[in-house]
C-alpha cells in the first residue's frame, strides 16, 4: 500500500496556518478542527509545521502569553515528507525512527496531503483484516 492509496481514502484537505499567525491562533485552530498539526505556508509554499509537541515547547519556561508567540518563532522548519508512491512500511519506519506524528506529502514540489500516525495504523489494520479474511476463506473452503 501507498501513501496515495491512504489519501485516495482520507482526502487531501490541509489544514493550514501563516507563519506570523500566533501560536494563540494555532491552538484555537487545531482545537476547532480537533487535530494535533498544522502545515505552516506562506502562500503556495510550506515553510514549516506546528504540532501540539510544538505548543508545549513554547509554553515550557516562558512567562510570555501564546497570543505574543508567533508560528514562525516555534515551528518545525526542517520539515520531514514524504511522496505519494512511498510505501507505507517505509512510512511506518520513517516516522518511529524520527519521532513524528504527522508526515506531509509532496508531489513535484507540491504539497497534496497530510498523513498522521493513525491513518497509518488504520490503513496497515484494514490490510492486515483483509489478509486475514482471504486467508480464513482459503482454509476453510
Amino acid at each position: 500500500m501507498l501513501l496515495k492509496d491512504i489519501l485516495a481514502t482520507k482526502g487531501n484537505d490541509i489544514l493550514a496556518i501563516e507563519p506570523s499567525a500566533t501560536m494563540a491562533d494555532a491552538v484555537d485552530k487545531m482545537v476547532a478542527h480537533r487535530c494535533g498539526c498544522l502545515v505552516v505556508c506562506e502562500g503556495e509554499s510550506m515553510v514549516g509545521i506546528i504540532s501540539e509537541r510544538d505548543v508545549l515547547r513554547a509554553i515550557s519556561g516562558v512567562s510570555v502569553t501564546l497570543d505574543k508567540i508567533p508560528v514562525e518563532a516555534r515551528m518545525t522548519k526542517e520539515v520531514i515528507t514524504g511522496t505519494p508512491d512511498q510505501d507505507i512500511n517505509d512510512t511506518m519506519g520513517l516516522m518511529t525512527k524520527n519521532h513524528v506524528r504527522h508526515l506531509p506529502v509532496i508531489d513535484k514540489g507540491k504539497l497534496v496531503g497530510l498523513i498522521s500516525i493513525g491513518d497509518v495504523v488504520k490503513a496497515q489494520h484494514q490490510k492486515l483484516a483483509m489478509e486475514n479474511h482471504l486467508l480464513m476463506s482459503y482454509i476453510q473452503s
